[in-house]
């Protein structure tokens, strides 16, 4: 006998030989573009459709557009980076309705620009923490958190309690809030400066903090 190997052989699938994987796979151009066409179809069938729904579009029954103290605030929010940490979206999970509340709708926020939902939490979720604490309680805890809870990690903010608000672009941000369908009235606008000029920064932030979630009342 031949001690000598054949050769093993594998037998080519039907249709193997009109792939042209590599077409794509060595053209980045062509690739982009097929990318691009897939997101967009997948836009189109996903996201796109919620631009109709009223449970997306539409304000929850009492929605308020926030105070202009209340948008100051939420200024101050976003400039110290406390959505980095918190989040203010409560997920339909009993874990999160029984420690939070109900969880959170669409609804409540047709009026946020930019949304502050988050997706990390290395503090606990703040969407319903209006009129959970007094306001004192809140100032202690942004004064130094650890006063009040010793082992947080979250950093103080001592200069709010000196820094002031400039009640000079409250007006404008309002207005451009209006363009983008928030209901401010021509009065709310016009008494905007008057209202927040001189407000200490500590004052306008737990204003905001105190209006989270306290349009739904019910636990889930």
């Amino acid at each position: 006998m031949s001690s000598k190997m054949l050769p093993i052989t594998q037998p080519k699938l039907k249709g193997e030989a009109n792939m042209k994987h590599d077409i794509v796979e060595k053209n980045l151009p062509l690739m982009i573009v097929l990318i691009v066409i897939a997101i967009s179809w997948a836009a189109l069938a996903e996201i796109v459709p919620l631009f109709f729904l009223k449970s997306t579009t539409e304000p929850i029954e009492g929605l308020k557009p926030l105070s202009a103290i209340e948008l100051e605030g939420r200024d101050v929010y976003i400039r110290e980076g406390c959505h980095v940490c918190h989040t203010q979206m409560i997920r339909p999970f009993r874990a999160e309705t029984e420690r939070y509340g109900h969880y959170s709708l669409a609804g409540e926020h047709v009026y946020e620009h930019p949304f502050l939902w988050g997706s990390k939490r290395t503090g606990p979720d703040l969407a319903r923490v209006g009129q959970r604490y007094s306001d004192d309680w809140h100032r202690a805890h942004l004064y130094n958190p650890r006063d009040l809870v010793p082992e947080s990690n979250m950093p103080a903010f001592p200069w709010l309690f000196e820094d002031k608000v400039d009640g000079r672009d409250t007006p404008k941000k309002m207005k451009a809030l209006r363009t983008v369908g928030v209901p401010y009235t021509d009065e709310q606008i016009a008494s905007a400066k008057e209202t927040t000029d001189g407000v200490r920064e500590i004052d306008a932030l737990v204003a905001y903090l105190q209006q989270l979630g306290t349009v739904i009342t019910n636990k889930r």
